[in-house]
Order: C-alpha cells, then sequence, then structure tokens
C-alpha cells in the first residue's frame, strides 16, 4: 500500500513539473483574439511571454524572468535577463551570465499564418548594468 502511494505521489509530482515547465499554456501564454503577438523560435504566437529563446539555433541566447509592463497593437515592454553562454573555452564547455535588460518589441505588421494576427518584427534590448563582451548597451535582432 505504502508503495502504491509513493508511486503515486511521484507521478504526481512529475506531472505538476510538467505543466510548470510547458509555461506557454498559462495565462500569460494564452492568446486574445485582438492580440499583438511575438513568435517564438518553432513559429508559435506568444502574448507576454515569460521567457524568449534570441538564439534559435543553439540555444546559446535567451531571455527569462520577463515583466511585461506593456503590451499593446504597436509595442511591448518589459525587464527580465538576458542569459548569455560565454562559449569559453567552447560553446559545450561554456557558462551562461545573466545580464540584467529592459525589452522593446516593436515593428508589428500583420502576419499570414498568424490567424490574422499582427506579430512583432524587432526585439530591442538595453543592458541596465554590464553587457556580455563585445555586444552594445543598446541592440537589437530581427524576429520572423
Amino acid at each position: 500500500m505504502r508503495r502504491q502511494k509513493l508511486k503515486a505521489a511521484v507521478f504526481i509530482g512529475a506531472v505538476a513539473a510538467l505543466i510548470a515547465a510547458v509555461g506557454p499554456a498559462t495565462a500569460k501564454g494564452q492568446l486574445a483574439g485582438s492580440d499583438t503577438v511575438v513568435v517564438d523560435c518553432a513559429g508559435h504566437p506568444q502574448v507576454r511571454p515569460g521567457s524568449y529563446l534570441i538564439a534559435c539555433g543553439d540555444g546559446n541566447n535567451g531571455l527569462v524572468s520577463l515583466r511585461w509592463t506593456q503590451w499593446g497593437p504597436t509595442s511591448a515592454v518589459g525587464r527580465g535577463l538576458d542569459r548569455v553562454n560565454d562559449c569559453v573555452p567552447y560553446c559545450a564547455a561554456g557558462r551562461f551570465h545573466s545580464y540584467p535588460v529592459t525589452v522593446r518589441l516593436d515593428a508589428a505588421r500583420p502576419g499570414p499564418g498568424r490567424q490574422g494576427r499582427s506579430h512583432y518584427t524587432v526585439l530591442h534590448l538595453h543592458y541596465t548594468a554590464d553587457t556580455p563582451p563585445h555586444t552594445p548597451r543598446d541592440t537589437a535582432y530581427p524576429i520572423r
């Protein structure tokens, strides 16, 4: 009997961890019909994501702990951390470092294949303290 209870507790814990890791299924990530979206690396539309991968090819740069203060039809503004792999001595052995940033999404355009929703096409980062090596304090990335 105890063994069955332990198995059930482990199973419930694993399911809870999986649900927590999924993220976009939370209220924050759900889409309202008129929301402008940001498209993630998998091509999925997101609204107010808590994290956002910048380096889609290798995962060595991404935003975490995002808190959005504004999300509108033409722009979105938030704060978070830019987690960057130093790739020293090479990327697989590198360490990730966090840099506080202000994030702005803008240049919204209507998107085919996005259920008629507009999507932001430029991601701006402003580093509020230190910056990653060889990275300007203000930088922008195109979003597909």
